[in-house]
């Protein structure tokens, strides 16, 4: 990005009060790890310290920044941009390095409010930057949530689609076995039941592969009292499949939500505060809405509203700005309190 206009993006920011931070580019690893699993660890640049205290190169800048706001155990709505590089294996394949500037709003008090801030900031460094075509792609994780809610499919099952949702190969495998039930096998299923009589004798504080027997007992009982059921999981995948595919104008998504929710009868409305942007008629700016945006990345954790801006460049669309909400990203990803916030990320390699 030219540096006239990486000027222009920091004036811009400033007037509008948001306030530069310098971000860590190293985090102790359990802060990604703890919540997020092992399965990130293969994404991560990381070492050991002469303590022997496990390091990584940051793997994204929204959770160093707001790692950091949570550390200092401010309370208050603050507005930042910060600039700096994350570090990620698999973020690209030719490239690992990618170069973003990110600006946030955390203790974030009127949701609506903030959303629209950060697009409409967003939209306003486009034309800044002077780029005078581009596709506003906005999303809503909450509405694939209260989907899969409403759903005749077990509770347990419930959880597993929504946590999987940003990760489209599993989604997919995850559907295929709720659709047919091929992966039960009956054999299987008579040795568990057999195993269960045996352990409700037993000891339920014994310890086996790190769980007490009450443990392994009590997830067996919610499944015989909850089970998969062949009818209902096909319907299920049918209605979640024909959600995935909806895409139109922005203007037009609460229509056509709602005619698709009525089509299957489940009692949900969706009015204009799932989405951000009130004014549909800015020159050279196309709206559109997907229930599918933002999945397939690797790493996710956006709560509702979600957005991208892409731009062509040599006859390619590619993604400049990035972002959405959060609200769980402290509580759940890193361990720490609840703090609400949303931002977006501009991808100072997207010229290179």
């Amino acid at each position: 990005m030219k540096s006239q206009n990486y000027n222009n993006i920091i004036k811009t920011l400033k007037t509008k009060g948001f306030k530069k931070i310098e971000i860590d580019p190293i985090l102790e690893s359990k802060f990604i790890l703890q919540r997020s699993g092992e399965n990130f660890r293969k994404y991560l640049f990381s070492f050991y310290n002469s303590d022997a205290q496990e390091l990584t190169l940051i793997p994204d800048l929204s959770i160093s920044s707001i790692l950091s706001y949570a550390q200092s155990k401010k309370n208050s709505k603050e507005k930042v941009f910060y600039t700096g590089s994350a570090f990620r294996k698999s973020y690209n394949k030719n490239k690992v390095v990618i170069r973003q500037l990110g600006l946030e709003i955390f203790s974030s008090r009127n949701e609506n409010k903030d959303d629209k801030e950060i697009i409409d900031t967003s939209i306003t460094i486009l034309k800044k930057v002077g780029i005078k075509n581009a596709k506003v792609k906005i999303g809503n994780f909450k509405l694939f949530e209260l989907l899969i809610q409403k759903l005749s499919i077990p509770e347990r099952w419930k959880k597993r689609l929504i946590k999987f949702y940003w990760n489209s190969k599993y989604f997919s495998e995850l559907l295929k076995r709720l659709e047919s039930n091929l992966d039960i096998d009956p054999f299987i299923v008579a040795g568990d039941h057999k195993t269960y009589l045996k352990m409700k004798k037993e000891n339920p504080n014994k310890i086996i592969a790190g769980r007490s027997y009450r443990e392994i007992i009590d997830r067996y009982e919610k499944k015989i009292n909850d089970p998969r059921i062949t009818k209902t999981g096909k319907q299920s995948c049918k209605i979640i499949k024909e959600f995935l595919k909806i895409k139109c104008t922005l203007k037009n998504a609460p229509e056509k939500l709602n005619k698709f929710y009525k089509k299957y009868n489940l009692n949900i409305s969706v009015g204009k505060e799932f989405f951000p942007i009130t004014n549909f008629k800015q020159n050279n700016l196309k709206f559109e809405f997907s229930t599918s945006n933002g999945r397939g990345r690797e790493i996710e954790y956006y709560t509702s509203f979600i957005f991208s801006i892409d731009i062509k460049i040599k006859n390619k669309q590619k993604t400049l700005i990035s972002g959405g909400r959060y609200n769980d990203l402290t509580s759940k990803n890193l361990g720490l309190r609840k703090i609400p916030a949303v931002g977006a990320a501009i991808n100072l390699g997207v010229y290179e």
